[in-house]
């Protein structure tokens, strides 16, 4: 383990929480620090545009572990600390207290921010989902309210506009593509995404982007580029989200589209990314890739873990991810580029329960399965990389076409 006395891990996310565990569980000794700029303890992301949004959870069972699990591995948490700049040479990162940490090795795993419209966000009934206090707001504002319009309709405009209507809402879901997740999974599955929310009763307005928000202290409307007004007494803005990296301007660490880092996620002189703001060089697809997805942030905090540990495994995963709305449980593995040809090989998507495969020059770079599950993990293993002269470069969730 050389001279790894004093590990920080800067993002008290999943994949930060995962770094921090398997450094332990591998028979790290040294100092561990975890840093969080939030005063809660470190909890899961996924279920807050689902459960706790529904109300089927509280946000207390989101949590991923009870305290008394960092006493057990001696873990420190500093939470409540932003972390605001980083000196490579003297290795040290800022915070916002004003206080400085040393690091022998340095995981960022600070994830994303949620982008937001140009204006009106400052509009009472706005919203942004990121945190679990961002949840709790939004749904409190739901109970109260009547009519919502979802700005974006990707898997958190989506998963969001279904927790909405589940809460019996009149729902409007707007975004500029022709289809709800049609940049992720191509027009044919997204038609079925499309059907199945029109039918629960959510009103679809794609082809079209938002003006400007409506009201006076509280938001009342969403004016669209075709000059309709779409009553709202909330407005939740989920049009993607940024890589939190602005923190190491000026300080050296290659950032593009997130942390720029090698196949092995190192990104500078002992400072590693995972999760969500790590673009690292897949070697299986050939090209930079980050993934938002909720199985990347574990399987890369393990990875980098073991690395900072003396492994030189290049991280090379299948990617998988899921949502689930309404009644559907969406699942893929792989990469979903623009021109994948994608075909139906079990069941029938017109019954909304089958698993496509998305093929580039004769190979197999993805799979999804909609309620389908045991026969999508068999083919999983059918996913390979793309055929030579071919370099996807994408993360999962560009457009592919439909055979």
């Amino acid at each position: 383990m050389g001279n790894l006395e004093r590990v920080v891990v800067v993002g008290a996310s999943a994949a930060g929480v995962t770094t921090a565990e398997t450094l332990r569980r591998e028979g790290y000794t040294g100092r561990l620090t975890l840093v969080g700029d939030e005063e809660a303890l470190p909890y899961d992301r996924p279920p807050l545009s689902k459960q706790v949004l529904a109300g089927a959870w509280e946000p207390e069972r989101t949590v991923l572990r009870p305290e008394s699990a960092y006493v057990d591995h001696d873990i420190e948490l500093l939470l409540g600390n932003a972390a605001c700049g980083l000196d490579l040479a003297r290795r040290t990162v800022a915070l916002s207290n004003g206080e400085e940490l040393g690091y022998d090795g340095l995981v960022i795993a600070t994830g994303t921010t949620p982008r937001t419209l140009p204006s009106g966000h400052d509009l009472a009934g706005v919203h942004v989902l990121r945190t679990v206090g961002d949840a709790l707001a939004l749904r409190g504002d739901l109970l109260r309210s009547s009519a919502v319009v979802v700005v974006g309709a990707g898997f958190l405009g989506t998963e969001a506009a279904a927790a909405a209507r589940q809460l019996g809402l009149d729902v409007t879901l707007v975004d500029p593509l022709p289809l709800p997740l049609v940049r992720q999974f191509g027009d044919r599955v997204a038609a079925a995404i499309a059907e199945l929310h029109e039918e629960r009763g959510v009103r679809l307005r794609n082809g079209v982007g938002v003006v400007r928000l409506h009201g006076e202290g509280a938001v009342s409307g969403v004016e669209l580029t075709d000059g309709t007004v779409v009553r709202a007494d909330v407005v939740l803005v989920a049009i993607g989200a940024v890589p939190a990296t602005g923190w190491l301007d000026g300080s050296g660490v290659p950032v593009d589209d997130g942390v720029v880092c090698d196949a092995t996620c190192r990104a500078a002189d002992g400072v590693y990314a995972a999760g969500d703001v790590a673009r690292w060089f897949h070697p299986h697809f050939g090209g930079l890739m980050r993934v938002e997805h909720r199985m990347n942030a574990t399987e890369q905090g393990m990875a980098v873990a073991r690395t900072l540990l003396g492994a030189q495994t290049p991280f090379a995963p299948v990617p998988y991810f899921w949502t689930d709305q309404f009644d559907a449980k969406v699942q893929a593995y792989g990469v979903f580029p623009a021109g994948a040809e994608m075909s139906v090989a079990h069941g029938r998507l017109d019954e909304r329960k089958f698993v496509a495969h998305y093929v580039v020059r004769g190979g197999v770079v993805g799979v999804l399965g909609w309620n389908m599950a045991r026969q999508l993990r068999q083919d999983r293993q059918l996913v390979s990389g793309p055929p030579d002269g071919v370099r996807t470069g994408r993360t999962p969730g560009s457009a592919p076409r439909s055979a």
